[in-house]
């Protein structure tokens, strides 16, 4: 999609104006504000400064907040481990600061390669930030672990990074500018779900586990098939709620035409995607895992490929509808368009690779 000038939508134009809390005032993300025109490389003020400010802040929040909620879910769901409150908390916040800051690296030149060479960054920035995301997201928690166990500081480390993650927040809603206070009041709640959600996906696969150990293709599979429903997801979201911020698609309950065509996109990619790393996962499990590690080749395609348009199914629902029902909520569909989407690609993705498995005869 061309950069082009922002028309008169097709609904009332009082939902355009909307009131001071209404879509026309949300802060617009980068993909959304280079094609209208309104993004710049400034650090101090505009869209990408408040972007990075939000990043920052969300970061250090999710972290500290998911931590407790990860070691206390373990409790209450059962599942064993041996880590405390504080370990989780390091390695959570920690970890996520040293992804979030190369993330945001890679975004910044992701945003300016975008502009320079006249890309769509709807296209762009989605899959190679998930992509990104699962490959540094690991390293980082892994290299956050080695703070655990200090005598002393780690015990003070958690404390400081909770007291800085209470005072960030607090001064991004109150010191912090209109912009930047709806982003973090948008985002924080959204966080909160689609974090909840993913945890118990991760409990989830460990009830699972024993399948995707015993056939190690499954487990080759798993994390390009959810990295990739989240990319093609990601993808959709960020087209549509740039169309709806352009005035070029109406936010209504039955899809209209100009929807259908990113659908039929989507499952065109999705196709010859999971098709591919279902091919691929089955030759890397044979090469570096011989003996039985999977059942196939058609077989793995079979899979990946039912899996995949189920859930690409989810996405494409979660993406239409989670957009239209931010905008007419008030709030902003870009931000809510890709947690959504990675919260649902993320449950519905397993439960779909689940069910296929059921249907190949690989689960009972």
């Amino acid at each position: 999609m061309h950069r082009v000038p922002a028309i008169p939508p097709p609904w009332p134009r009082e939902i355009e104006e909307g009131s001071e809390s209404g879509p026309a005032r949300s802060a617009p993300t980068l993909s959304t504000s280079i094609q209208t025109g309104l993004f710049s490389f400034s650090l101090r003020r505009g869209v990408l400064a408040e972007n990075v400010q939000a990043a920052a802040v969300l970061s250090l929040v999710s972290g500290v907040f998911l931590a407790f909620l990860a070691r206390y879910l373990s409790d209450i769901l059962g599942v064993a481990t041996e880590l405390s409150v504080v370990d989780y908390i390091v390695i959570s916040t920690v970890g996520g600061i040293i992804a979030g800051a190369l993330l945001l690296v890679i975004t910044v030149f992701v945003a300016r390669t975008s502009v320079a060479r006249g890309w769509d960054m709807d296209n762009i920035a989605a899959p190679m930030l998930t992509a990104a995301g699962d490959i540094l997201t690991l390293p980082a928690l892994v290299a956050a672990a080695y703070l655990i166990d200090i005598p002393v500081f780690s015990g003070s480390l958690a404390l400081v990074l909770v007291v800085v993650a209470v005072a960030v927040a607090v001064l991004g809603f109150r010191l912090g500018n209109q912009n930047l206070g709806r982003i973090l009041a948008e985002s924080l709640p959204i966080l909160a779900i689609t974090g909840t959600v993913t945890i118990l996906v991760g409990v989830a696969l460990e009830e699972r586990s024993e399948q995707f150990t015993t056939l190690l293709a499954l487990s080759v599979l798993l994390p390009a098939f959810l990295q990739e429903g989240g990319a093609l997801g990601g993808i959709l979201s960020s087209r549509l709620s740039s169309k709806i911020h352009l005035g070029l698609l109406a936010p209504r309950g039955l899809p209209p035409m100009a929807a259908f065509r990113d659908f039929v996109l989507i499952y065109t990619f999705a196709t010859g995607v999971y098709l591919f790393i279902g091919a691929a996962s089955h030759v890397l499990a044979v090469v570096l895992f011989p003996n039985g590690s999977s059942p196939g080749l058609l077989a793995m395609m079979g899979i990946s490929t039912l899996a995949g348009l189920i859930a690409t199914t989810a996405a494409v629902l979660a993406a239409y509808y989670g957009s239209v029902a931010s905008y007419r909520l008030g709030l902003d569909p870009d931000t809510y368009g890709i947690p959504i989407i990675t919260a649902a690609v993320d449950l519905l993705g397993f439960m779909s690779l689940i069910i296929a498995l059921i249907i190949f005869g690989l689960a009972g």
